[in-house]
């Protein structure tokens, strides 16, 4: 407990001499844009709450990140930039950057150290992917299903979700063709270290769309991060992907019949990017804002409200007890050595790369 609040004493003294830099003229107003659910509402007590109590501002909430790079770049195109900082994964950040749409970041100049003094360069480490992306936590999309839907032999691997025989009934997947053109090769007999090189080709593209048309007679296509934990909670589907946070909801929190399927869950990054057309005012603001939310004691308190592992080294020790259920999280982490022992690691690269090229072939394809 002393060196718990040694820790955070210290990385508040880290965060005030922060504040003391950024600039004095700052917008008193803030639009955030996040995911909703659980994730935004992770945010909202372990960020926004402590930053407005803490500055006076005025945070307004979007749920728009699923949409992100759509809609920042239509701003951009209209210079009339309206969100000030903005929740997205990874993959997007890296296109974002590209594009010129999100602010290069300088992680020791404009993020808090860690407690101990160690840059932040080094506490994020790999993760920081991008110069214009600050990540927040170690995600992963994953399988939930109904323990009483599946009979005596509950599924053990992914590709349970392409056996309609041995587990019948509706599967939830996401609208879109990331993980799920990875599983589909995966279940198709392509070697994990395979997968991307395979998935380049046209001939890959299309093997893994041949065989999500086995059961896409049997799919529910989701879009919301809340829509698959909802369809499990009313049982109008056996299972379904979603992130491994809102199953944590639905099973601990909401004491629903449903168990997570660890098996080949992709491992991917979500964090802040500050749009670029910003006016100084509002860059400040942003700026002030992220020092606070990235800071070893803040991304460890998001921890307490759902299950994703913190992105800084320094918050992985804080992490302690359920805020309201009081058990430990640590377990429920899918970066927990007893869930990730298969894991398929997400390639940002090839995705900021081949993202648009094959999200409209998928979306032809779910046409036909």
């Amino acid at each position: 407990m002393k060196l718990a609040k040694t820790l955070m004493a210290s990385t508040a003294l880290t965060v005030a001499a922060g504040m003391v830099a950024a600039d004095g003229h700052m917008a008193n107003e803030m639009t955030i844009v996040s995911w909703g659910g659980a994730y935004s509402n992770s945010q909202q007590q372990a960020y926004h709450n402590p930053y407005m109590e803490k500055t006076g501002v005025t945070i307004i909430n979007d749920e728009s990140s699923a949409e992100a790079v759509a809609k920042l770049r239509a701003m951009n195109e209209a210079g009339n930039v309206t969100w000030d900082v903005v929740d997205v994964v990874a993959a997007d950040a890296i296109r974002l950057c590209d594009e010129g749409l999100a602010m290069e970041i300088d992680a020791d100049e404009q993020l808090a150290a860690a407690p101990d003094g160690t840059p932040a360069s080094e506490d994020f480490g790999d993760l920081l992917v991008s110069d214009c992306f600050i990540p927040q936590i170690v995600y992963s999309t994953t399988f939930g299903y109904r323990t009483d839907m599946v009979g005596d032999t509950p599924p053990t691997s992914v590709c349970a979700v392409f056996d309609t025989e041995a587990y019948p009934g509706k599967r939830a997947l996401e609208k879109r063709p990331i993980n799920n053109m990875e599983w589909a090769l995966l279940c198709d007999g392509v070697a994990k270290d395979d997968v991307y090189d395979v998935l380049e080709t046209e001939e890959g593209q299309q093997q893994a769309l041949d065989k999500l048309a086995t059961i896409k007679d049997d799919v529910i296509w989701w879009s919301a991060g809340a829509d698959t934990p909802q369809l499990l909670a009313d049982g109008e589907v056996v299972m379904g992907s979603t992130y491994n946070g809102r199953l944590f909801s639905v099973i601990e929190e909401q004491k629903q019949p449903v168990a997570m399927l660890w098996d080949a869950q992709v491992f991917d990054l979500d964090g802040w990017i500050i749009p670029t057309g910003l006016s100084d005012e509002r860059k400040a603001r942003a700026l002030d804002y992220i020092m606070f939310a990235t800071d070893t004691q803040r991304l460890a308190d998001q921890a307490k409200y759902i299950s994703y592992g913190p992105a800084r080294a320094s918050s992985a020790p804080l992490v302690g007890q359920h805020a309201d259920l009081g058990i430990d999280m640590a377990p429920h982490m899918p970066t927990d050595p007893e869930n990730a022992k298969n894991t398929f690691l997400y390639n940002y690269e090839f995705w900021a790369d081949y993202r648009d090229d094959i999200d409209a072939k998928f979306q032809a394809w779910l046409a036909q």
